[in-house]
């Protein structure tokens, strides 16, 4: 009779569905992960992940927008998206106690980032970077073999942008990035509530207007230069320095570099962040605390050619990504470097005119 009483019980549990598997959902900027680290992370946890893409923070926003979004993990760029959730109370604060990993956090970069996240309550630096110009520059100095390569001028000189148009000028669509650029071009505050400063800015960017090809999602902008369809374009340090490792693989002589501006180039930080709803808030606090291990960021700057915020990693990130001051800038280049703050309504409200009527031409 027990083994009668044994065999049943096995064949009742076998007859039982097999516990669900942990999901955690992620929502991230597309190309910008090493994908062995997201099966990694599941091979150790067994935590399944189901990773989705988007490429512009308008898509994230309008996603989250909605509510019940489904994601337990996001990325957002610190400004505006991930300031705007944060203020909004949209995003769940952090419990660094299951973060042990926090502490391989740059304590610098993370005041920065504080900037919109008192405390760094509701995120972690993934990845970093700058706003400045991709170039071909054999292009650029067959057209205008007397502008300056190292500042904005070259694009924002009416003279110059008439001469490079000949060769293609693409700017990235974002306002949030591209207006602050303009102001510091200008010998004025990036984040000036100033309207006058603004109506400079966008005196500016009307002047070129007529030699600007396109004004273009980022992921665009990079396929363009990849290409070589275009020989400048202001958009993000990340996507310069992979569309000159994809030119490269091309192998059809295609060299594109990245020129931070000289006056002091706009830092960027794109941020782990966790939405209130968050359907399995755990599961994500296991994967940040995953990616901020030395070792898991260093593969991810080497795929994807940004920066991370975990200084321990740079000793084991590729040689030719570690050493190029476009990943990673000098310390002079990133302590002249400036963060953009988060405008009051009035000033953004001006500030989404201005780009309307810059994408417009009028």
């Amino acid at each position: 009779m027990p083994r009668l009483l044994t065999a049943l019980a096995l064949l009742l549990l076998a007859a039982l569905p097999a516990r669900a598997q942990p999901v955690l959902n992620i929502y991230n900027w597309s190309d910008y992960i090493d994908p062995y680290v997201v099966q990694r992370f599941t091979a150790e946890t067994g935590i399944r992940v189901r990773y989705d893409v988007f490429d512009s923070l308008e898509t994230l926003e309008g996603k989250l927008s909605a509510g019940r979004s489904g994601y337990d993990l996001i990325v957002p760029t610190s400004e505006p998206t991930f300031a705007r959730l944060v203020r909004a109370g949209a995003l769940r604060p952090l419990d660094r106690t299951r973060i042990p990993n926090w502490r391989n956090l740059d304590p610098a970069l993370m005041a920065r980032a504080a900037s919109v996240d008192p405390d760094n309550r509701h995120g972690a630096i993934y990845l970093w970077g700058t706003v400045g110009m991709g170039i071909r520059p054999d292009r650029v100095r067959a057209a205008a073999p007397d502008a300056p390569m190292d500042t904005l001028a070259l694009l924002l000189d009416p003279r110059n942008a008439q001469r490079l148009s000949r060769c293609g000028i693409q700017v990235m669509d974002s306002a949030t990035d591209v207006i602050p650029s303009v102001l510091r071009h200008l010998g004025l505050d990036p984040n000036t509530q100033s309207q006058d400063d603004l109506r400079a800015a966008e005196r500016a960017l009307l002047a070129i207007r007529p030699h600007v090809r396109a004004i273009l999602p980022s992921g665009s902008v990079l396929d363009a230069l990849a290409t070589g369809d275009v020989c400048l374009a202001l958009t993000y340090s990340g996507d310069v320095i992979q569309a000159s490792a994809r030119a490269r693989e091309a192998g059809r002589g295609v060299e594109i570099a990245y020129v931070a501006p000289a006056a002091g180039a706009q830092l960027w930080f794109d941020m782990l962040a966790i939405p209130a709803d968050a359907p399995n808030p755990e599961a994500a606090q296991a994967f940040i605390d995953f990616v901020l291990r030395p070792e898991v960021m260093a593969a991810i700057t080497s795929h994807v050619r940004y920066p991370n915020a975990v200084p321990a990693s740079r000793p084991m990130v590729a040689e030719a990504v570690r050493n190029d001051p476009s990943v990673y800038p000098t310390d002079a280049a990133l302590a002249g470097s400036f963060v953009a703050g988060t405008p009051s309504q009035q000033v953004e409200r001006l500030r989404t005119r201005i780009w309307s009527r810059f994408k417009a031409g009028r």
